[in-house]
Order: structure tokens, then sequence, then C-alpha cells
């Protein structure tokens, strides 16, 4: 029962709703453009939602308020080309992350299914959460590889590692720009991964590298973590 629970509690945290951040505030169009760069700087964020009671107008930029020209006028005194992202609060941290990255925001906002505004994501709680779905906290080592798309079964990857009385905690699959190649990154609950690459070759695999917990924490949650900002285009 309590690993159901577990199950349960990861998915549910995983949901935007739950990652929406506590503190970053809201405009109003009676706040002038100076208070919203001010919230801003504060938060380091280039985007904020205006809601009017709790109606989700848009998202104001930096850009915008400086093309106004008019910081110490209330927002909304002027004609304003706001656009409308938003996540709804059931969708998953994954699609959370496509609309950050394709449309380049610093906050996501977040709806319910009858656009009724809950609140934003920020980066930082993407990237804190985005660290608990791959098990970066969670003791282990990490073993890296590489492989051609067509020979990559999960099944025989999971009864390599199961078979040396190990689990897969996480695994990071990246492509290869025009090339059939892939590499994975497994996180394995095993300190010592000896035996495991050891069977990983010779059952064929490429091994690109091997870490143990101290290694990863320091470099490869490090490697995942530039990628991650890479992958938001920040």
């Amino acid at each position: 029962m309590y690993q159901l629970w577990q199950t349960f509690y990861s998915i549910v945290a995983m949901l935007a709703r739950s990652l929406i951040s506590e503190i970053v505030p809201v405009l109003r169009t009676s706040d002038t453009g100076k208070m919203a760069l001010s919230i801003m700087d504060v938060f380091k964020v280039s985007h904020l939602p205006i809601v009017n009671s709790e109606e989700f107008l848009g998202l104001i930029t930096d850009s915008d308020i400086y093309n106004m020209n008019m910081a110490d006028e209330p927002i909304g005194d002027h004609t304003l080309s706001l656009f409308r992202p938003f996540v709804y609060g059931d969708q998953h941290i994954y699609e959370v992350i496509e609309v950050a990255s394709r449309l380049n925001l610093s906050v996501i906002p977040v709806v319910e299914r009858d656009e009724e505004y809950l609140g934003v994501i920020t980066l930082i709680d993407l990237v804190k959460h985005f660290s608990m779905l791959i098990c970066a906290d969670s003791p282990g080592g990490v073993v890296m590889l590489e492989m051609h798309t067509h020979d990559y079964s999960l099944t025989e990857i999971s009864q390599i590692v199961e078979g040396n009385d190990a689990k897969v905690l996480s695994l990071y699959v990246s492509t290869h720009p025009d090339s059939m190649m892939v590499n994975l990154t497994l996180k394995i609950n095993r300190m010592d991964l000896s035996a495991i690459i050891q069977s990983f070759e010779r059952y064929g695999y490429s091994i690109v590298a091997s870490y143990s917990e101290n290694e990863y924490s320091e470099t490869m949650l490090n490697s995942r973590y530039e990628e991650f900002i890479n992958y938001l285009n920040i």
C-alpha cells in the first residue's frame, strides 16, 4: 500500500498545479509598468501574468513595458498585444517543459479547464522538479550507454540491471543530430557498478561513461542541468 501511495504521489507531484510558485505575484491592469519591472527584477523573470479577478488576460514582457515608454502609468491605460500561453493544471511536467521551450517563457501560466487562473510555474520550479523526475537525489550510480536505435531494447537493458540485483531508477535518452545513434543515461540504485558494466559489455553494449554517487552529484547532475537549461533556450 505504501509503494502504491508513493507511486500515486509521484504522478500527482509532476502535474502542473503542483509545480506552481507560491511567491510570484500577478499584475492587475491598475498596476504601473514601473511596479511590473520591479517585480520582474526581484524574481529574475521577463514575463508576468496580468489577471483581473480570476481571469487570465495574458503575459506582459519587460520589452512591452519599455516600449510603452510610460512606466509610471497604469498598464491598463495602454493598448497591449498580450499573448495567452498557458497549461492546464492537470497537464504533466513534460508538457509544461515543451510549452516553456517552444515559446521561450520565463514563467508558465497555469489555469483550470474552465481557464480560471491558478498561478505560474518558474524555470527554477521546473529545474527542481525535473531533478526529482530523474531521481538526482536518490543514492546510486550512473551508466551511460551508446547504441544504434535498432539495438535499443528497454526490456533487455532492465533485465541486465535486474540480473545483477539492482534497479533502474530513471532513464534519460538523448539522440545524435543526423545520426541513428542514441545515448542512454541510466540512474541505478547501486554504488558498485562493476558487475553491471561487465554484463553490459558481455551483451555488446558500448559504455560511454560511468559515475559513482558523488561523481554523479558533482558531474552528471550539472551536465543534465545544463542540457535542461539549453533545452529551454535560456
